[in-house]
């Protein structure tokens, strides 16, 4: 089996993006997370669209998305909600319209760190509305709710948190059984 992984930041020391590499790792035998990136996507301009098609970076990504049997999103908290970035990406990877979506049917879990309190419950929140709209097949057997994540890291980016290592290998185990 194949997950695909997202981070929501551009940053290369995102807490997100930490926590996905700490992720790949920590899948049960038989899975593979593979990760993806937002890197590259510029914000979305119909005329952009219509003058020359998707940008290769949307491309890239769409066709690691339709390969996959399953998408992890890890997804930043920006002022309550999900990153801008991170949505408008997204926005792009569901063009053109008026074809099959690469997020149809596709089942997708949520996970996320936070420096604060909550973790990332607002902004996974803020995600179950576009991901009705984009018609996954959301998972809600469970969900990452890293808070304090810049605690939950090693200078190296290692997580070192073990409850949250745990946590983490137990949402991904439950995710590939439903996407099984």
């Amino acid at each position: 089996m194949k997950l695909l992984g997202i981070s929501g930041s551009l940053r290369r020391a995102s807490l997100n993006t930490v926590l996905l590499r700490a992720a790949v790792g920590l899948v049960p035998d038989g899975v593979t997370l593979e990760t993806g990136t937002i890197t590259g996507i510029p914000l979305y301009d119909g005329d952009v669209e219509e003058a020359g098609g998707l940008p290769e970076a949307v491309v890239t990504l769409k066709a690691q998305i339709a390969a996959a049997d399953g998408v992890v999103l890890v997804t930043p908290e920006y002022n309550g909600s999900m990153p801008g970035v991170f949505k408008n990406a997204v926005d792009w990877l569901s063009r053109p319209p008026g074809q099959p979506g690469v997020f149809k049917d596709k089942p997708v879990a949520i996970m996320g760190a936070s420096p604060g309190g909550f973790g990332t419950v607002l902004s996974q929140d803020a995600w179950l509305g576009v991901l009705r709209s984009l018609g996954t097949r959301h998972w809600f057997g469970g969900r990452v709710l890293l808070s304090r994540a810049h605690q939950a890291f090693d200078a190296r980016g290692q997580l070192t948190d073990k409850a949250a290592e745990e946590q983490v290998r137990q949402m991904l185990a439950g995710f590939a059984r439903f996407v099984g």
